[in-house]
């Protein structure tokens, strides 16, 4: 198969690449990368893989498969669009909006496949299959690669514990108007240090405020690195707010702790007051939150077994076995006009 690997945001290189892993094992297919440079300007893959920023490239490239970890897509470039999802944030009302653009959802465990099923019977114009989220096959594949990292910080700084506070960019949503005060007692008052790890389009006013935080406080971390994951994979406790990583941080079995999280249910400890979080951090390393975490693990995403880019080529390759290769899709004229006012127009 020629498959496209649809990088809109920076966030979705860590998703895409244990795709094109996947492709360089087996040989059995090529691999180009689209990626937008309104938002990667610097791609760092950029030696390491075929990619182009034009979507004209991506037309005539004629693909057989586009891995779209987003929910808009060009509806004119021919291939089976298959959506491989941005994160974990059902509480989120986008995450369940069908916009007609894609042709099948590789979801990422039971709660999300039942759901999805629903809504393609209701739309009958996709298909639903169950995979896993790709980025567990990095993980899978790097889970005590860390270490070291950890013990070096904890050394360095002598303490016991690791925390990663990594709240959402959504004005709307996120703590980080309110949450400074808190993380600093916390600092204080427990034997911890914390990492700091915002998302890539976050103000550039609370970054700089919480980058000169890390300055004047010796246990609080900046980092720069916009791969998220590793950070969720050292901690021993996350602070968020609603933000999807919560639930990669559940997945991997962490403790976590928001603010104001919007979900209609917690399956961590969320807290109103921020000056409740030293009393909230002891608590949320308790067994009834273990409890809660092992029901997200079975009904999000029981798929760490390294074969989740394995079955999503399979399910986009028996798609196509059966329904051929679609060339285009078709939509209302809405859709298209917002399709071509987000990514521009082709030549045909």
């Amino acid at each position: 198969m020629k498959i496209v690997l649809f990088c809109e945001h920076q966030y979705a290189i860590s998703i895409l690449s244990p795709l094109q892993a996947e492709i360089d094992k087996t040989g059995e297919h090529e691999a180009l990368w689209f990626v937008d440079a309104r938002h990667i300007p610097d791609f760092p893959l950029r030696e390491q893989v075929a990619w182009t920023n034009s979507i004209q490239d991506i037309y005539d490239y004629a693909p057989h498969a586009i891995f779209v970890p987003g929910n808009i897509v060009p509806y004119y470039l021919p291939g089976v669009k298959a959506e491989i999802f941005h994160g974990y944030a059902a509480e989120k009302k986008d995450h369940w909006v069908i916009r007609r653009y894609l042709d099948l959802y590789l979801t990422q465990g039971p709660f999300f496949t039942k759901k999805f099923q629903k809504l393609a019977l209701k739309y009958k114009d996709f298909e639903v299959k169950e995979t896993g989220w790709p980025r567990q096959d990095w993980i899978y594949q790097h889970l005590h690669a860390f270490e070291p990292y950890k013990n070096e910080i904890l050394s360095r700084h002598n303490r016991k514990l690791l925390v990663l506070y990594a709240p959402t960019f959504s004005p709307s949503l996120t703590s980080l108007p309110y949450m400074k005060d808190a993380l600093i007692r916390l600092s204080k008052e427990r034997d911890v240090v914390v990492l700091l790890k915002f998302h890539p389009l976050t103000r550039k006013e609370w970054v700089d405020e919480y980058r000169q935080l890390t300055e004047v406080h010796d246990h609080l971390i900046w980092i720069d690195d916009h791969q998220i994951t590793k950070y969720i994979m050292v901690c021993d406790l996350m602070i968020s707010d609603t933000s999807s990583a919560v639930y990669e941080a559940l997945l991997l079995d962490k403790p976590v702790i928001t603010c104001n999280n919007v979900a209609d249910e917690h399956y961590w400890l969320d807290i109103r007051d921020v000056n409740d979080l030293p009393e909230a951090f002891d608590k949320a390393q308790t067994a009834e939150y273990a409890q809660k975490r092992k029901w997200i693990i079975d009904n999000y995403d029981p798929h760490l077994d390294g074969k989740v880019a394995q079955r999503m080529l399979t399910a986009v390759a028996d798609y196509i076995s059966r329904h051929g290769i679609p060339k285009e899709r078709k939509l209302n004229l809405w859709r298209k006009y917002q399709s071509i006012r987000k990514f521009g127009k082709i030549r045909r």
